[in-house]
């Protein structure tokens, strides 16, 4: 006897439907898969058999074939065992399971019989959503993140005889709603918790409005990290399509939470962290590095030139083209990429150049020396250059500091004025504008582009440069309300790129 049900796999971010076929045939009782499975799905066989007995269905003595289809795309994971386990049901009592076509069936299976959540359900579903797919059966622990397809019939399955009941239709269940209750979009720290750095405070309000890279150098205990930390408070909440496109990219880590719907990411790696971690990749399953889980969030590097130099380089693509891509042999996968980067480190090796209270005991070839590992390429690529002033006791305001709330309404009138200028482009943020749209948009008067041309000439500043300062100027016009990008915007751009000069 012969039965089939639709299962799902994923590679990378790419996700496939696969037809799980069951063959029953007299003979020696053996257990085979085929279709590429990796380790983990020849060890299903084993949780099935023991599910089956744990959950009281006889475990056909026959010899079984289960194919994987198609049979050219790998398979990992333990996502097929609900399938295997139904068609095998279903092949050993004779079901009809043509009904079950329209049906996808997600879940692993512990040797009870229960369902154990998996990693990959949300690519997956959005798969068998574009397929046609009617209803899917996944994990209760999955069942909230696969009701973010909302068009399809979701239901949280918490055992095998609990699927099998209802699909003889001996008990009834109701398909599960995204809940979306209780998720607040507000970030529980607030700018105004930070006492002071009234200049440090502006670029990031920039960076925020115009989606700007940002490198701040001050000395140690200034600030930098408080301020870094609290940047995602004072960026838009996500859409939902961003919102769909991060819980994938957490989907497929196994890191999915309630709060990647609405809650843009913020990821602090460590500088010791290898280049594999950062980019993506790992021996067997190729996981999202934490250049991906920082998709349409911030990627926070602090403490940056010590970080090791080959790790540091690899951010110069994914930067400019706001995508990953790993190569292995058996394909290349793509991660997607567009994060803002906000970085920290220190003026010299012992933190305190130039501070007006602490004597620097560094020498120049020793403070050139730890500039170095941050090269002048990736530089180029950070759209803010900011220095973060020590301060004492006596240089904290004593007025109220401004809140987050402030600051994000300001924020959110110059995005929307982006969007609406960008309404006709491929993006919606002034730090991708490409030439073209540098061109239309970013016009100067005169007297401005004369200034600006002679800080290049006089700074030996680079083309990426000059069009960064550029964006960064539209981005702070755009704060004031002003469609003119005026002589006083240009300056303060100029000025927000200190290492340039």
């Amino acid at each position: 006897m012969l039965s089939t049900l639709f299962s799902g796999c994923i590679q990378g971010l790419r996700a496939s439907l696969v037809k799980v076929e069951v063959d029953l045939q007299a003979g020696l009782p053996s257990f085979c898969v085929v279709g590429l499975p990796d380790t983990s799905v020849k060890e299903s066989k084993e949780r099935v058999r023991s599910a089956f007995k744990n959950s009281d269905f006889s475990f056909p003595m026959k010899r079984i074939t289960v194919n994987l289809a198609p049979a050219h795309i790998p398979k990992e994971g333990s996502s097929f065992e609900l399938a295997i386990a139904l068609s095998l049901l279903m092949a050993d009592q004779r079901w009809e399971c043509g009904k079950f076509q329209k049906y996808l069936f997600l879940g692993e299976l512990s040797l009870q019989g229960n369902l154990n959540p998996v990693r990959g359900v949300l690519p997956v579903v959005l798969a068998a959503q574009k397929a046609g797919i009617e209803k899917v059966f996944v994990p209760l622990a999955n069942a909230q993140e696969a009701a973010m397809v909302s068009t399809l019939q979701i239901y949280g399955i918490q055992n095998l005889k609990e699927i099998v009941q209802f699909l003889k239709d001996e008990i009834s269940l109701v398909p599960v709603l995204r809940d979306i209750k209780g998720l607040s979009q507000a970030s529980s720290l607030d700018f105004s918790e930070v006492r002071g750095q009234r200049w440090a405070k502006k670029a990031l309000e920039i960076s925020a409005a115009g989606g700007h890279n940002i490198l701040m150098m001050g000395p140690p205990g200034c600030g930098k990290s408080m301020l870094a930390q609290r940047l995602p408070s004072i960026l838009p909440p996500l859409s939902f399509g961003e919102s769909l496109e991060v819980a994938q990219v957490y989907s497929v880590a196994g890191m999915m939470k309630k709060e990647c719907q609405v809650m843009r990411p913020f990821r602090s790696p460590h500088h010791t962290i290898s280049y594999s971690a950062l980019v993506g990749g790992g021996r067997g399953a190729l996981m999202p590095g934490e250049i991906s889980l920082s998709h349409r969030g911030v990627l926070f590097l602090d403490e940056l030139s010590q970080f090791r130099k080959d790790v540091l380089e690899v951010l110069r693509e994914p930067l400019e083209e706001r995508k990953i891509s790993i190569c292995r042999t058996d394909g290349r996968y793509l991660y997607p990429a567009d994060f803002l980067l906000v970085a920290a480190m220190n003026p010299c090796p012992c933190g305190y150049l130039r501070h007006p209270k602490k004597e620097c005991l560094c020498s120049e070839p020793l403070i050139q020396k730890y500039r170095q590992k941050i090269s002048g390429p990736l530089l180029d690529r950070i759209d803010l250059h900011v220095s973060v002033s020590g301060m004492s006791l006596d240089d904290l305001p004593v007025q109220e500091e401004e809140s987050s709330k402030k600051i994000l309404a300001r924020v959110a009138e110059a995005r929307d004025l982006q969007k609406k200028r960008f309404k006709q482009w491929p993006f919606f943020i002034n730090a991708q504008m490409t030439p073209p749209a540098i061109v239309k948009f970013c016009f100067l008067q005169e007297e401005t582009e004369k200034m600006l041309r002679q800080a290049v000439d006089q700074f030996g500043l680079s083309y990426r440069t000059y069009h960064k300062i550029l964006k960064v100027a539209r981005t702070l016009a755009d704060l004031d309300q002003k469609e003119q990008i005026l002589s006083e915007h240009v300056a303060q751009s100029i000025q927000l790129r200190f290492l340039d000069r």
